[in-house]
């Protein structure tokens, strides 16, 4: 593609206001998912057993209606019991007792929950079997709310969004490199061997995809990298077809055969002008080959066959949350709203690039 045609393509796309949003929209997305579990305050993995299924929302926990039963729950695993509690300037003052002296090392597990701070023993009390101690309270925020677990949504949807987005550009990538290829060489040679070519495409599209699936977990453990190499395999056939049609009614053109008749190679004739020329229908359907393969990941991961634990994908999130729809509808509409928001955003962008790269404008 010459330098003149990419500075049209690039004028017509600053002046697609709807495709501009759509690529900041990306953007953004992308950026949230590689940088936001680093800022959440939450590792992904981390579990809090006092906030399962908790609602999205902008208050810090603990409340103060929530400080007594969370006490109570790490009093249990100290083999304590709580007298009382009060809570002041963002400390809070713990009376615990027990029936024989207390073991001091038992409270390292206020600092452990991650809701307190190191505590401080003020008072020891009845021969050591009352104790007062005094520690901060740490203030977490669950803007997306909490899983069946009680682990950060948020951040689970920006590490399941690092996992998604590199599964689908990545296939989107093999599939391109292949499909482009294979259907080029295809539409040019024609005749017997573009038969030939084609009828494997065919015998490729009959085989079931979740029994190639089925095939290669025979051999192979599941995984992402299982997922990309399904995938990767399959959905390049796609592509290879719509190059070939767009080959096929190229070489009709005046300016194909005006290449020839100057003595072009066929090789030239593809780089020259076959790909730039096709660069639209190209690039509009690689637009949407990225959410159909983040769907397709989503599809293999609900059957168990995509992401396992501790990796996750939109998909997981997904599959999760529709079976804690009525409990907990929050799990499915955060994962799902990223999913559509990305899938939205590329749609759109896809149709701006293939106005923008469109040569007959």
């Amino acid at each position: 593609m010459s330098r003149s045609l990419a500075a049209l393509a690039r004028r017509r796309l600053v002046r697609d206001r709807g495709g501009l949003a759509a690529l900041a929209a990306l953007a953004l997305t992308a950026l949230a998912c590689l940088v936001g579990p680093w800022l959440t305050g939450h590792a992904p993995e981390r579990i809090y057993p006092d906030f399962v299924r908790l609602p999205p929302g902008l208050a810090a926990h603990p409340q103060p209606d929530e400080l007594r039963p969370v006490l109570d729950r790490l009093a249990f695993r100290m083999r304590l019991a709580v007298e009382a509690v009060s809570e002041e300037g963002g400390r809070v003052r713990v009376t615990f007792t027990a029936p024989r002296p207390i073991d001091e090392r038992a409270l390292r597990l206020l600092p452990r929950s991650d809701l307190f701070g190191p505590p401080v023993v003020l008072a020891w009390d009845d021969g050591g079997r009352r104790l007062v101690v005094e520690a901060p309270v740490r203030r977490l925020r669950f803007l997306l709310g909490t899983d069946v677990l009680g682990r950060d949504l948020l951040t689970r949807c920006l590490v399941a969004g690092q996992v998604s987005l590199l599964i689908g550009l990545t296939a989107t990538l093999v599939a391109l490199g292949v499909g482009v290829a294979y259907g080029a060489v295809a539409g040019m040679a024609g005749g017997t061997a573009d038969a030939l070519m084609m009828r494997l495409v065919d015998i490729l599209y009959a085989l079931p995809f979740v029994f190639f699936v089925i095939m290669l977990l025979v051999f192979f453990p599941a995984g992402l990298w299982l997922v990309l190499v399904a995938v990767a395999a399959v959905e390049w056939l796609d592509m290879a077809r719509i190059v070939r049609t767009q080959t096929l009614s190229l070489k009709s053109r005046d300016f194909f055969r005006a290449a020839y008749a100057l003595g072009s190679r066929t090789e030239a004739v593809l780089v020259r002008h076959a790909v730039p020329n096709m660069l639209g229908p190209i690039i509009a359907a690689a637009t949407l080959l990225v959410p159909r393969v983040i769907l397709l990941e989503s599809f293999l991961s609900f059957l168990g066959l995509g992401a396992q634990e501790p990796d996750t994908s939109w998909g997981v999130l997904i599959a999760e949350g529709s079976r804690s729809l009525e409990s907990a509808p929050w799990m499915l509409a955060a994962p799902a709203g990223f999913l559509v928001v990305t899938l939205v955003a590329l749609n759109r962008l896809g149709d701006g690039l293939a106005d923008a790269l469109d040569p007959r404008r």
